[in-house]
């Protein structure tokens, strides 16, 4: 099936809502780790969600390039070729830019999709987010209005946040930000609200004490009620239509009963990179010890051709980032639900 269309997108969001589950949101930096995700959901039967960072994209593009806004577009173009042999929806989507990566990241690839609908072509990307929680909230929403309303035009989806979510994630470091940066108010749920449901359909990440990065489970103290609170407050503003499809990032290390009691307050895409980064790293430095002799030109010898072959280890890579997405899939209670089957 190609890559979700923008009525299909919506779709997918209204189905996650209404049933109470998520989409696994899976950072790719390349065609074997977006393999990877394609696998685990069709295997799963779950509709999912690829997303790029501008540090994927940047990485995407080689060192020669450099170029965050290109590497998204090699990516996104591989996805849409890739997604025709399999039977569910994917959707596409770039994560986390920050307001000075607006004019290098994510408007060329908004100019792309443009470009394409006036070809009468497919949207390159479904969604992209714009992470204005750096700046007051009045210039936050500002700017995301004026996003909202150009991507209004080409059927395009804005995913926002308040808030700050904690620790570092591709070079941005918010680890010791204010606590109570740490967890969106009911009032700044209400005024994006307010602020952007007039335009276009829109995401939300809220933050309810979440944390990018590596943490033993327990570590990270959540407090899920924020979103039910926030939720409510718009409820109480401008009917249950409008309350929010929210987004989860930083959640590596949190309990899953805390992730499940997200599903219940809106909750319909959680953001996965860290824990998938370390699925598709450990197989393959189980192959480099277990093959040390092999890999290495070792005394003057050969070595083994057949085990420095990079397809030999990125196929181990593949296979556990693919099993830990499976799991995901699991855990945000996406399985078997595929609008396609």
């Amino acid at each position: 099936m190609p890559v979700a269309t923008p009525k299909q997108y919506k779709q997918m969001l209204d189905s996650a809502k209404k049933g109470g589950y998520a989409y696994p949101a899976i950072n790719v930096t390349s065609m074997s780790t977006a393999n990877a995700a394609l696998k685990a959901f069709a295997d799963k039967k779950s509709d999912g969600i690829i997303q790029v960072s501008t540090g994927g994209g940047k990485f995407a593009s080689g060192a020669g390039i450099g170029d965050m806004a290109l590497g998204a577009i090699s990516i996104a173009q591989h996805v849409h070729l890739m997604a025709e042999k399999y039977n569910v929806l994917i959707a596409l989507h770039t994560d986390h830019c920050h307001p000075q990566y607006v004019d290098s990241f994510m408007l060329p690839l908004v100019a792309e999709t443009e470009k394409r609908r006036a070809q009468g072509l497919p949207n390159l990307f479904n969604s992209h987010m714009f992470d204005g929680s750096e700046l007051p909230l009045s210039e936050n929403i500002k700017q995301s209005k004026i996003l909202l309303e150009r991507f209004a035009k080409s059927e395009l989806i804005l995913e926002v946040e308040t808030g700050v979510v904690g620790g570092e994630e591709d070079g941005v470091n918010n680890e010791h930000a204010p606590a109570d940066k740490l967890y969106t108010t009911p009032e700044e749920m209400v005024e994006i609200a307010k602020a952007l449901r007039p335009l276009g359909t829109f995401m939300y990440a809220a933050t309810f004490g979440n944390v990018h990065g590596v943490y033993k489970p327990g570590n990270v103290k959540l407090r899920p009620t924020i979103l039910k609170d926030g939720q409510e407050a718009v409820k109480k503003v401008f009917g249950k239509e409008a309350e929010h499809y929210l987004v989860f990032h930083g959640g590596s290390g949190s309990e899953l009963s805390e992730i499940h009691e997200t599903l219940g307050y809106g909750v319909i895409k959680m953001n996965i990179d860290t824990d998938t980064q370390y699925a598709y790293t450990r197989p393959v430095v189980d192959y480099m010890l277990k093959n040390y002799d092999k890999v290495l030109k070792i005394d003057g010898e050969v070595g083994s051709k057949k085990h420095y072959d990079p397809r030999e280890w990125l196929k181990a890579a593949e296979k556990v980032m693919t099993e830990r997405i499976a799991t995901a899939c699991d855990d945000l209670k996406s399985t078997g639900k595929s609008l396609l089957q």
